[in-house]
């Protein structure tokens, strides 16, 4: 097996965001469960979705693609894999992911559907309402994938959102052969309840097949996952199926379990909750440079929060401040 070019390889939706404030009385207009991600199935109907909104703002966005800017922002190696089409929302997305340090060379997709597209609301509570056309993003086929980036990744990172269409869920799980043939490792994002709602037993069965070696939950979509309304129940449920399991918290900070160890931080304290687009994809992003770097699971976890803290303090889903400079200040 050969030494690994990147630390992580990811795989997920390509998508540009569009962020704006809402109040709660727009989300009830709307019909969507506030604080969920719902998928728009056409273009007109995005469109009508854009015509309601304030005034906004574009950013590259993605669920793996947040976390593999994070990653590059603190000084991983990092790649993705992932759908845009031949538009101009499509060269906005490269451009910002490729100006973040991160690898991307997927080929376009030509003519329709468009390039992904993310309607994000926040509330004055900070949280985000998320409606998601998936546009070209669904259309990532196995061909599309370089088995070569993919075995020269430590870890192959996979986004649950992106288990919604067929063709990407193929790739993915040929990725996970790709990634296990050459001895890496695969980390899993259960990204949303509904995503589990959706697509529940495929992730189960992934993870008692062994094929997942680090997962990724909030505690909802862990109790979700699990068919439990106790979270110490639906730990020890999942315990003992995946090597490394890592829960976010919210206020009540993170914890991962290793084997028999079990760790857990609080939340970094912050000034003002903003918009908690991203949090779980910048905490995931602290938590694998914190292993890709060799640290103790409780600095990976440490470093993990401090970067959903920074996230959730202002809008959108990329760091604000130098990622790499706040973890030397914190953690040295």
């Amino acid at each position: 097996m050969t030494s690994p070019t990147y630390d992580v390889v990811a795989i997920g939706n390509a998508i540009v965001d569009i962020l704006a404030q809402a109040e709660d009385s727009f989300i009830e207009e709307i019909g969507v469960a506030k604080g969920s991600m719902q998928l728009m199935f056409s273009p007109e109907e995005a469109d009508a979705l854009y015509a309601k909104m304030g005034p906004g703002r574009e950013v590259s966005g993605g669920s793996a693609s947040n976390t593999v800017a994070g990653l590059a922002a603190l000084g991983s190696k990092a790649a993705f894999i992932g759908q845009v089409a031949d538009d101009q929302l499509g060269a906005v997305f490269a451009h910002d992911l490729r100006a973040a340090g991160v690898h991307f060379d997927t080929e376009v997709r030509p003519g329709q559907p468009t390039t992904a597209r993310c309607l994000i609301f926040v509330t004055p509570d900070g949280q985000r309402t998320m409606n998601t056309f998936l546009g070209a993003s669904q259309f990532l086929p196995a061909s599309a994938l370089d088995e070569q980036l993919i075995a020269s990744g430590a870890i192959l990172y996979l986004e649950g959102y992106l288990w919604d269409p067929e063709e990407p869920r193929a790739a993915m799980r040929k990725a996970i052969e790709i990634a296990r043939a050459n001895g890496r490792k695969v980390a899993f994002t259960l990204s949303d309840v509904f995503c589990i709602s959706r697509h529940g037993d495929d992730f189960r069965k992934l993870i008692a097949d062994g094929l997942i070696d680090i997962l990724f939950a909030n505690e909802n979509e862990l109790l979700a996952l699990c068919g439990k309304d106790d979270f110490e129940a639906a730990v020890q449920h999942v315990h003992g199926q995946v090597p490394v399991l890592v829960v976010t918290r919210s206020e009540q900070g993170a914890m991962a379990l290793v084997g028999d160890e079990r760790v857990e931080v609080p939340a970094e304290p912050i000034a003002k909750l903003v918009d908690t687009t991203g949090a779980g994809d910048s905490f995931a992003a602290g938590f694998l440079h914190g292993q890709a770097q060799g640290r103790s699971v409780k600095d990976s976890l440490r470093l993990g929060a401090l970067c959903a803290a920074e996230i959730i303090q202002h809008y959108g889903a990329r760091a604000e401040v130098d990622l790499k400079a706040l973890a030397a200040e914190k953690l040295g």
